[in-house]
């Protein structure tokens, strides 16, 4: 694990990002970038994934109509998707990766994936937080 975990940070620091927690024994790393949305980024290396995962939002009440539309979201997220935790209340982005042939411009994709759909779905997820 220790291979994949020293690539994925040195890609993590090529791409400019600083780390705020890292822990090799665990294989993770957390990154934030507030100009993009980021914050609290999860990046868990556990061979064969590399798993992704941004917490988003509690979700206060079950929602058909906000399910749907995340659902509908979803269809249009180049890298990765919305998912619910296991209790169902906290929104969460996340990617799953392959790390044996993991490259620079893969790892650059997914978060870039997750803060174009943040700018991009800012209003409704505001207004999700609200319900």
């Amino acid at each position: 694990m220790n291979e994949h975990f020293e690539k994925v940070k040195s890609y993590i620091l090529e791409l400019g990002y600083s780390i705020d927690i890292e822990d090799e024994s665990d294989g993770i790393l957390v990154i934030s970038e507030e100009s993009a949305g980021i914050s609290k980024l999860v990046i868990g290396c556990a061979p064969p994934l590399l798993i992704m995962e941004q917490f988003i939002m509690d979700l206060k009440v079950e929602d058909a109509k906000i399910y749907k539309s995340l659902l509908q979201k979803n269809r249009d997220i180049i890298h990765g998707a919305f998912v619910l935790d296991e209790g169902g209340n906290k929104l969460i982005f996340r990617d799953t990766l392959q790390i044996e042939n993991l490259d620079l411009n893969e790892l650059e994709g997914s978060i870039n994936s997750l803060t174009l759909l943040l700018s991009e779905y800012t209003d409704e997820l505001i207004s999700f937080s609200k319900s």
